[in-house]
């Protein structure tokens, strides 16, 4: 019964032992414990990492986005200017040469009006038609200067394409070489523009 006994007794003790030796000790389960922080820190620093990225990504997406909008407000404000600029020169140029268009209307009858009194009238009343026709010239050409039209002078004036059209090349001793020393057809310029060249000769 003793032996029994005491084979019971360190049976128990046993198997106390071995549960004692199967509970993790007190710096074991620190050591878990810490094992689990760092875990939950590097999935904490992992995700504020992601998060820093995403927001890192969307700055710059905006920034993309504003510069993009940027571009385009710059560009239509250069186009605006631009057409503003452009609109008032073809206002400018509008009010400036208005008359052209009745100029150039008006000369073939001061072509004829100058032919008409090239004549040399013979009796009083072609005289007196002469006159009136004269008159009736002076009022155009008055008319005319008043809207910055006037004759492009020629015989004399050294010969310029701008201004004069060669319609014949001569030889005199009396001008200097390439100087008109004729006009055929009157020229017009309204203002600083020419609407019609002069017809000329022009000495070789």
């Amino acid at each position: 019964m003793e032996n029994d006994a005491k084979r019971n007794h360190e049976d128990i003790l046993s198997e106390e032992n071995t549960d004692s030796s199967e509970q993790p000790s007190s710096h074991e389960k620190d050591m878990a414990f810490t094992e689990s922080d760092n875990i939950d820190e590097d999935i904490q620093s992992d995700e504020e990492e992601k998060r820093e990225n995403d927001e890192s990504d969307d700055m710059q997406e905006l920034e993309r986005k504003l510069a993009d909008a940027t571009n385009r407000m710059l560009r239509i404000q250069a186009d605006y200017d631009n057409f503003r600029r452009r609109t008032k020169q073809e206002k400018e140029s509008a009010a400036k040469y208005r008359s052209q268009s009745l100029a150039e209307k008006l000369l073939p009858a001061l072509d004829n009006f100058e032919r008409g009194m090239m004549i040399t009238p013979q009796e009083e009343e072609t005289k007196s038609l002469l006159q009136g026709m004269e008159m009736v010239y002076r009022q155009l050409k008055d008319a005319l200067a008043e809207e910055g039209i006037e004759p492009i002078e020629t015989v004399g004036k050294p010969f310029d394409p701008h201004y004069h059209q060669a319609v014949m090349q001569v030889e005199t001793d009396e001008f200097e070489s390439n100087v008109v020393v004729e006009e055929m057809q009157k020229g017009y310029q309204l203002k600083d523009k020419v609407i019609r060249p002069a017809m000329v000769k022009v000495n070789a």
